[in-house]
Protein backbone atom coordinates (compact mmCIF):
# COMPACT_ATOMS: atom_id res chain seq x y z
CA UNK A 1 0.00 0.00 0.00
CA UNK A 2 1.44 3.31 -0.70
CA UNK A 3 2.61 5.32 2.12
CA UNK A 4 0.09 8.26 3.06
CA UNK A 5 0.22 11.46 4.90
CA UNK A 6 0.89 10.63 8.52
CA UNK A 7 -2.39 12.16 9.94
CA UNK A 8 -4.07 9.75 7.67
CA UNK A 9 -3.27 7.10 9.38
CA UNK A 10 -3.99 8.78 13.27
CA UNK A 11 -7.47 9.54 11.85
CA UNK A 12 -8.17 5.92 11.36
CA UNK A 13 -5.89 4.99 14.40
CA UNK A 14 -9.02 7.42 16.10
CA UNK A 15 -11.99 5.19 14.25
CA UNK A 16 -10.52 2.09 15.82
CA UNK A 17 -9.64 3.32 19.16
CA UNK A 18 -13.31 4.78 19.08
CA UNK A 19 -14.70 1.05 18.69
CA UNK A 20 -12.18 -0.50 21.07
CA UNK A 21 -13.32 1.86 24.05
CA UNK A 22 -16.69 0.86 23.75
CA UNK A 23 -15.43 -1.20 27.02
CA UNK A 24 -15.34 2.09 28.75
CA UNK A 25 -19.32 2.50 27.81
CA UNK A 26 -20.50 -0.29 30.48
CA UNK A 27 -21.87 1.96 32.97
CA UNK A 28 -24.63 2.64 30.39
CA UNK A 29 -24.62 -0.81 29.35
CA UNK A 30 -25.03 -2.24 32.90
CA UNK A 31 -28.09 -0.38 33.77
CA UNK A 32 -29.82 -2.25 30.75
CA UNK A 33 -28.83 -5.30 31.59
CA UNK A 34 -29.00 -4.91 35.61
CA UNK A 35 -32.79 -4.11 34.84
CA UNK A 36 -33.45 -7.00 32.93
CA UNK A 37 -31.62 -9.10 35.45
CA UNK A 38 -32.83 -7.45 38.98
CA UNK A 39 -31.67 -10.67 40.90
CA UNK A 40 -27.92 -9.49 40.45
CA UNK A 41 -26.28 -7.11 42.53
CA UNK A 42 -23.69 -4.69 41.51
CA UNK A 43 -20.98 -6.58 42.16
CA UNK A 44 -21.66 -8.89 39.76
CA UNK A 45 -22.17 -6.32 37.13
CA UNK A 46 -19.25 -5.06 38.34
CA UNK A 47 -17.39 -7.73 37.90
CA UNK A 48 -17.76 -7.42 34.14
CA UNK A 49 -15.98 -4.01 34.18
CA UNK A 50 -13.25 -5.70 36.30
CA UNK A 51 -12.89 -8.32 33.81
CA UNK A 52 -13.14 -6.21 30.62
CA UNK A 53 -10.26 -3.94 31.97
CA UNK A 54 -7.95 -7.01 32.91
CA UNK A 55 -8.14 -8.94 29.47
CA UNK A 56 -7.87 -5.34 27.72
CA UNK A 57 -4.39 -5.18 29.67
CA UNK A 58 -3.14 -8.85 28.88
CA UNK A 59 -4.53 -8.25 24.73
CA UNK A 60 -2.31 -5.36 25.04
CA UNK A 61 1.05 -7.02 26.91
CA UNK A 62 0.46 -10.51 24.31
CA UNK A 63 0.13 -7.63 20.97
CA UNK A 64 3.54 -5.92 22.96
CA UNK A 65 5.37 -9.41 23.34
CA UNK A 66 4.51 -10.41 19.90
CA UNK A 67 4.92 -6.94 18.15
CA UNK A 68 8.23 -7.95 15.87
CA UNK A 69 6.46 -11.56 14.55
CA UNK A 70 2.80 -10.38 14.05
CA UNK A 71 1.99 -7.52 11.67
CA UNK A 72 0.02 -4.60 13.57
CA UNK A 73 -2.94 -4.74 10.53
CA UNK A 74 -3.12 -8.48 11.73
CA UNK A 75 -4.01 -7.24 15.24
CA UNK A 76 -6.74 -5.25 14.40
CA UNK A 77 -8.34 -7.89 11.86
CA UNK A 78 -8.34 -10.19 14.80
CA UNK A 79 -9.66 -7.21 17.08
CA UNK A 80 -12.30 -7.18 15.25
CA UNK A 81 -13.40 -10.83 15.38
CA UNK A 82 -12.93 -11.13 18.75
CA UNK A 83 -15.50 -8.37 19.77
CA UNK A 84 -18.03 -9.77 17.13
CA UNK A 85 -17.27 -13.57 18.73
CA UNK A 86 -17.56 -11.44 22.41
CA UNK A 87 -20.70 -10.03 21.70
CA UNK A 88 -21.90 -12.63 20.33
CA UNK A 89 -21.66 -15.09 22.71
CA UNK A 90 -22.55 -12.63 25.61
CA UNK A 91 -26.21 -11.91 24.12
CA UNK A 92 -26.57 -16.14 24.95
CA UNK A 93 -26.62 -14.93 28.91
CA UNK A 94 -29.24 -16.23 30.86
CA UNK A 95 -29.82 -16.85 34.48
CA UNK A 96 -25.99 -16.84 34.74
CA UNK A 97 -23.87 -13.77 34.22
CA UNK A 98 -20.85 -16.36 32.91
CA UNK A 99 -21.69 -15.92 29.19
CA UNK A 100 -21.44 -12.11 30.03
CA UNK A 101 -18.31 -12.76 31.71
CA UNK A 102 -16.72 -14.58 28.59
CA UNK A 103 -18.50 -12.88 26.19
CA UNK A 104 -17.77 -9.52 26.51
CA UNK A 105 -15.15 -9.59 29.59
CA UNK A 106 -12.88 -12.51 28.40
CA UNK A 107 -13.35 -11.91 24.31
CA UNK A 108 -14.14 -8.13 23.97
CA UNK A 109 -11.36 -6.88 26.36
CA UNK A 110 -8.64 -8.89 24.65
CA UNK A 111 -9.85 -7.60 21.17
CA UNK A 112 -9.80 -4.16 22.99
CA UNK A 113 -6.11 -4.86 24.29
CA UNK A 114 -5.17 -5.74 20.42
CA UNK A 115 -6.44 -2.70 19.11
CA UNK A 116 -5.31 -0.26 21.29
CA UNK A 117 -1.23 -1.71 21.27
CA UNK A 118 -1.80 -1.98 17.79
CA UNK A 119 -2.45 1.70 17.24
CA UNK A 120 -0.15 2.94 19.93
CA UNK A 121 2.76 0.78 18.86
CA UNK A 122 2.56 2.53 14.88
CA UNK A 123 1.52 5.96 15.64
CA UNK A 124 4.59 6.22 17.91
CA UNK A 125 6.47 5.80 15.10
CA UNK A 126 5.01 8.07 12.54
CA UNK A 127 4.92 11.37 15.45
CA UNK A 128 8.46 10.55 17.38
CA UNK A 129 7.76 14.54 17.44
CA UNK A 130 4.54 14.56 19.18
CA UNK A 131 4.43 12.04 21.48
CA UNK A 132 2.12 13.23 24.06
CA UNK A 133 0.12 14.81 21.65
CA UNK A 134 -0.43 12.11 19.11
CA UNK A 135 -0.99 9.84 22.57
CA UNK A 136 -3.69 12.74 23.42
CA UNK A 137 -5.33 12.83 20.02
CA UNK A 138 -5.36 8.86 19.51
CA UNK A 139 -6.65 8.18 23.04
CA UNK A 140 -9.56 11.04 22.75
CA UNK A 141 -10.96 8.49 20.29
CA UNK A 142 -10.64 5.70 22.89
CA UNK A 143 -11.85 8.09 25.29
CA UNK A 144 -15.10 9.24 23.42
CA UNK A 145 -16.29 5.43 22.79
CA UNK A 146 -18.32 5.53 25.84
CA UNK A 147 -20.23 8.59 24.75
CA UNK A 148 -21.23 8.07 21.47
CA UNK A 149 -21.82 4.41 21.95
CA UNK A 150 -23.55 4.61 25.04
CA UNK A 151 -25.58 7.49 23.42
CA UNK A 152 -26.53 4.74 21.03
CA UNK A 153 -26.72 1.87 22.89
CA UNK A 154 -29.29 3.72 25.62
CA UNK A 155 -31.45 4.98 22.56
CA UNK A 156 -32.19 1.47 21.35
CA UNK A 157 -31.91 -0.77 24.45
CA UNK A 158 -34.44 0.63 27.06
CA UNK A 159 -34.36 -0.49 30.42
CA UNK A 160 -37.16 -1.57 30.86
CA UNK A 161 -36.62 -4.90 31.67
CA UNK A 162 -36.68 -6.75 28.54
CA UNK A 163 -33.46 -8.68 26.70
CA UNK A 164 -33.64 -6.43 23.98
CA UNK A 165 -29.70 -5.55 24.64
CA UNK A 166 -29.02 -9.19 23.57
CA UNK A 167 -30.02 -7.77 19.37
CA UNK A 168 -28.01 -4.98 20.21
CA UNK A 169 -24.52 -6.92 21.37
CA UNK A 170 -24.83 -8.84 18.27
CA UNK A 171 -25.34 -5.65 15.97
CA UNK A 172 -22.56 -3.97 17.83
CA UNK A 173 -20.27 -7.12 16.52
CA UNK A 174 -21.39 -7.31 13.07
CA UNK A 175 -20.77 -3.54 12.87
CA UNK A 176 -17.47 -3.81 14.37
CA UNK A 177 -15.56 -6.63 12.73
CA UNK A 178 -16.95 -4.89 9.11
CA UNK A 179 -15.08 -1.20 10.07
CA UNK A 180 -11.90 -3.49 11.59
CA UNK A 181 -11.17 -5.02 8.68
CA UNK A 182 -11.40 -2.23 6.47
CA UNK A 183 -8.97 -0.17 8.97
CA UNK A 184 -6.63 -2.74 9.16
CA UNK A 185 -5.52 -2.22 5.63
CA UNK A 186 -3.79 1.56 6.81
CA UNK A 187 -1.44 -0.27 9.43
CA UNK A 188 2.23 0.39 8.32
CA UNK A 189 5.12 1.15 9.62
CA UNK A 190 7.00 4.41 8.06
CA UNK A 191 9.90 3.12 6.32
CA UNK A 192 13.42 4.02 7.42
CA UNK A 193 14.01 6.91 5.58
CA UNK A 194 11.31 8.29 7.26
CA UNK A 195 12.07 11.77 9.26
CA UNK A 196 8.99 13.35 10.66
CA UNK A 197 7.92 16.94 8.37
CA UNK A 198 10.37 20.32 9.38
CA UNK A 199 8.20 23.42 10.28
CA UNK A 200 9.27 26.82 11.25
CA UNK A 201 7.35 26.40 14.84
CA UNK A 202 8.96 22.89 15.20
CA UNK A 203 11.18 22.39 17.80
CA UNK A 204 14.33 19.80 17.73
CA UNK A 205 12.56 16.23 18.41
CA UNK A 206 13.99 15.87 22.71
CA UNK A 207 15.91 12.38 22.95
CA UNK A 208 14.62 9.98 25.19
CA UNK A 209 16.41 9.90 28.82
CA UNK A 210 17.03 5.88 27.67
CA UNK A 211 16.35 3.38 25.04
CA UNK A 212 15.92 0.31 26.99
CA UNK A 213 14.24 -3.10 26.97
CA UNK A 214 11.74 -4.15 29.19
CA UNK A 215 14.67 -6.10 31.14
CA UNK A 216 16.38 -3.38 31.80
CA UNK A 217 13.41 -0.96 32.52
CA UNK A 218 12.29 -3.16 35.40
CA UNK A 219 15.24 -3.06 37.24
CA UNK A 220 14.32 0.75 37.07
CA UNK A 221 12.91 2.62 40.28
CA UNK A 222 11.60 5.17 38.04
CA UNK A 223 9.47 2.65 36.42
CA UNK A 224 7.84 1.17 39.22
CA UNK A 225 7.53 4.09 41.37
CA UNK A 226 5.62 5.18 37.79
CA UNK A 227 3.37 1.74 37.70
CA UNK A 228 2.40 2.30 41.16
CA UNK A 229 1.20 5.86 40.66
CA UNK A 230 -0.67 5.11 37.42
CA UNK A 231 -2.71 2.02 39.27
CA UNK A 232 -3.79 4.68 41.96
CA UNK A 233 -4.74 7.49 39.77
CA UNK A 234 -6.49 4.80 36.69
CA UNK A 235 -8.50 3.53 39.62
CA UNK A 236 -9.74 6.52 40.85
CA UNK A 237 -10.81 6.93 37.26
CA UNK A 238 -12.13 3.41 36.25
CA UNK A 239 -14.42 4.03 39.52
CA UNK A 240 -15.59 6.89 38.42
CA UNK A 241 -16.44 5.50 35.06
CA UNK A 242 -17.83 2.10 36.14
CA UNK A 243 -20.24 3.62 38.94
CA UNK A 244 -20.95 6.62 37.29
CA UNK A 245 -24.69 5.45 35.96
CA UNK A 246 -25.32 4.74 39.70
CA UNK A 247 -24.06 8.10 41.10
CA UNK A 248 -26.12 9.87 38.49
CA UNK A 249 -29.63 7.98 39.31
CA UNK A 250 -28.77 8.08 43.14
CA UNK A 251 -29.27 11.57 42.91
CA UNK A 252 -31.39 12.37 40.24
CA UNK A 253 -34.06 9.92 40.76
CA UNK A 254 -36.82 11.54 38.55
CA UNK A 255 -34.39 11.80 35.68
CA UNK A 256 -34.62 9.62 32.00
CA UNK A 257 -32.58 6.94 31.38
CA UNK A 258 -31.67 9.18 28.03
CA UNK A 259 -30.48 12.23 30.06
CA UNK A 260 -28.51 9.71 32.90
CA UNK A 261 -26.38 8.44 29.51
CA UNK A 262 -26.13 12.01 28.16
CA UNK A 263 -24.61 13.00 31.72
CA UNK A 264 -22.39 9.85 32.08
CA UNK A 265 -21.33 10.37 28.48
CA UNK A 266 -20.02 13.42 29.81
CA UNK A 267 -17.26 11.88 31.71
CA UNK A 268 -16.08 10.18 27.82
CA UNK A 269 -16.55 13.92 26.12
CA UNK A 270 -14.36 15.34 29.11
CA UNK A 271 -12.04 12.37 28.95
CA UNK A 272 -11.17 12.88 25.29
CA UNK A 273 -10.91 16.37 25.32
CA UNK A 274 -8.08 16.16 28.63
CA UNK A 275 -6.19 13.35 26.76
CA UNK A 276 -4.84 16.04 24.58
CA UNK A 277 -4.64 18.98 26.41
CA UNK A 278 -2.76 16.52 28.95
CA UNK A 279 -0.48 15.29 25.74
CA UNK A 280 0.26 18.73 24.74
CA UNK A 281 0.82 19.60 28.43
CA UNK A 282 3.60 17.20 28.98
CA UNK A 283 5.20 18.04 25.75
CA UNK A 284 5.34 21.49 26.54
CA UNK A 285 5.65 21.24 30.58
CA UNK A 286 7.07 17.68 31.36
CA UNK A 287 5.68 15.05 33.49
CA UNK A 288 5.77 16.65 36.57
CA UNK A 289 3.36 19.34 36.21
CA UNK A 290 1.76 16.93 33.89
CA UNK A 291 0.58 14.51 37.04
CA UNK A 292 0.72 17.04 39.30
CA UNK A 293 -2.40 19.07 37.91
CA UNK A 294 -3.53 15.70 37.08
CA UNK A 295 -4.21 14.55 40.68
CA UNK A 296 -5.35 18.12 42.02
CA UNK A 297 -8.39 17.95 38.91
CA UNK A 298 -9.31 14.56 40.59
CA UNK A 299 -9.69 16.19 43.76
CA UNK A 300 -12.06 18.94 42.98
CA UNK A 301 -13.89 16.66 41.07
CA UNK A 302 -14.40 14.02 43.98
CA UNK A 303 -15.21 16.75 46.44
CA UNK A 304 -18.24 18.79 44.13
CA UNK A 305 -19.57 14.56 43.68
CA UNK A 306 -19.25 14.54 47.45
CA UNK A 307 -21.45 17.66 47.45
CA UNK A 308 -23.79 16.78 44.92
CA UNK A 309 -24.42 13.57 46.75
CA UNK A 310 -25.09 15.25 50.13
CA UNK A 311 -27.32 17.98 48.66
CA UNK A 312 -29.37 16.23 45.81
CA UNK A 313 -28.02 18.75 43.42
CA UNK A 314 -28.06 17.54 40.27
CA UNK A 315 -26.17 20.11 38.42
CA UNK A 316 -23.46 19.37 40.58
CA UNK A 317 -23.61 15.96 38.96
CA UNK A 318 -23.00 17.28 35.55
CA UNK A 319 -19.90 19.69 37.24
CA UNK A 320 -18.32 16.79 38.82
CA UNK A 321 -18.72 14.37 36.10
CA UNK A 322 -16.76 16.97 33.38
CA UNK A 323 -14.10 17.85 35.71
CA UNK A 324 -13.83 14.09 36.26
CA UNK A 325 -13.54 12.94 32.95
CA UNK A 326 -11.28 15.58 32.04
CA UNK A 327 -8.72 14.44 35.22
CA UNK A 328 -9.18 10.91 34.20
CA UNK A 329 -8.38 11.92 30.75
CA UNK A 330 -4.84 12.57 31.87
CA UNK A 331 -3.52 9.27 32.90
CA UNK A 332 -2.90 7.66 29.20
CA UNK A 333 -2.06 9.90 27.84
CA UNK A 334 1.08 10.02 29.99
CA UNK A 335 1.63 6.43 30.09
CA UNK A 336 2.27 6.55 26.87
CA UNK A 337 4.39 9.84 26.81
CA UNK A 338 6.47 8.53 29.57
CA UNK A 339 7.36 5.68 28.49
CA UNK A 340 8.73 6.70 24.95
CA UNK A 341 10.41 9.49 27.38
CA UNK A 342 12.05 7.46 30.12
CA UNK A 343 13.14 4.21 28.25
CA UNK A 344 13.00 5.05 24.35
CA UNK A 345 11.09 4.08 21.83
CA UNK A 346 12.86 1.56 20.05
CA UNK A 347 11.37 -1.06 22.80
CA UNK A 348 8.22 0.92 23.26
CA UNK A 349 5.60 -1.50 22.41
CA UNK A 350 6.58 -3.92 24.91
CA UNK A 351 7.51 -0.89 27.24
CA UNK A 352 4.23 -0.08 26.96
CA UNK A 353 2.39 -3.21 27.34
CA UNK A 354 4.03 -3.51 30.25
CA UNK A 355 3.33 -0.10 31.95
CA UNK A 356 -0.54 -0.50 30.65
CA UNK A 357 -1.21 -3.79 33.26
CA UNK A 358 -1.28 -1.09 35.99
CA UNK A 359 -5.08 -1.74 34.73
CA UNK A 360 -4.90 -5.41 35.64
CA UNK A 361 -4.76 -3.80 39.25
CA UNK A 362 -6.25 -1.18 39.14
CA UNK A 363 -9.58 -2.31 37.70
CA UNK A 364 -10.14 -3.97 40.86
CA UNK A 365 -10.89 -1.21 41.72
CA UNK A 366 -14.56 -1.30 40.36
CA UNK A 367 -15.65 -4.52 42.05
CA UNK A 368 -14.91 -2.80 45.43
CA UNK A 369 -16.63 0.14 44.83
CA UNK A 370 -19.42 -2.03 43.77
CA UNK A 371 -19.31 -3.61 47.16
CA UNK A 372 -18.72 -0.67 49.46
CA UNK A 373 -22.55 0.48 47.56
CA UNK A 374 -24.02 -2.89 48.40
CA UNK A 375 -22.54 -2.57 51.52
CA UNK A 376 -23.14 1.17 51.79
CA UNK A 377 -26.21 1.82 50.44
CA UNK A 378 -24.53 5.16 48.89
CA UNK A 379 -21.95 6.24 46.06
CA UNK A 380 -20.23 8.98 49.01
CA UNK A 381 -18.09 5.70 49.77
CA UNK A 382 -17.00 5.47 45.84
CA UNK A 383 -16.03 9.05 45.85
CA UNK A 384 -13.93 8.48 49.06
CA UNK A 385 -12.22 5.91 48.03
CA UNK A 386 -11.50 8.25 44.77
CA UNK A 387 -9.77 10.57 47.24
CA UNK A 388 -7.66 7.90 49.03
CA UNK A 389 -5.90 6.49 46.25
CA UNK A 390 -5.53 9.92 44.78
CA UNK A 391 -3.62 11.33 48.15
CA UNK A 392 -1.81 8.56 47.96
CA UNK A 393 -0.41 8.79 44.30
CA UNK A 394 0.41 12.28 45.48
CA UNK A 395 3.29 10.33 47.88
CA UNK A 396 4.15 7.88 45.23
CA UNK A 397 4.58 10.89 42.80
CA UNK A 398 7.23 13.14 44.82
CA UNK A 399 9.50 9.71 44.44
CA UNK A 400 9.70 9.96 40.48
CA UNK A 401 12.69 11.16 38.83
CA UNK A 402 13.21 11.20 35.23
CA UNK A 403 16.60 8.33 34.27
CA UNK A 404 19.65 10.08 33.92
CA UNK A 405 20.52 9.52 30.25
CA UNK A 406 22.55 6.45 29.19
Amino acid sequence: MKKLNRWVYAIVGVIVLLLAGLVYAWSVMSKSIGASRPDWTATQLSMTFTLVMAFFCIGCLIAGILAKKVSPKIYVLLSGVLFLAGFLLAGTTGASPAMLYVGFGVLCGLGAGFAYNAVMSTMSMWFPDKQGLISGILLMGFGLSAFIIGKVFAAVTPSDGSDTWHTTFRVLGIIIVVVMAVCSFFFVKPGADFTPPVTAKRKEVREPASDINSGAMVKKASFWLYYIWAILISAAGLVLVSQASGIATQVGTQVSDGNIATVVGLISICNGIGRVIFGGLFDKKGYKMTMIVDMVVFIIASLVLILALTTGNFALIVIGFIVGGFAYGGVTPTNSAIISDFFGRTNYSMNFSLVNTNLLIASFASTIAGRLYDASGSYLSTIFMMIGVTVVGFVVFLGIRRPKPE
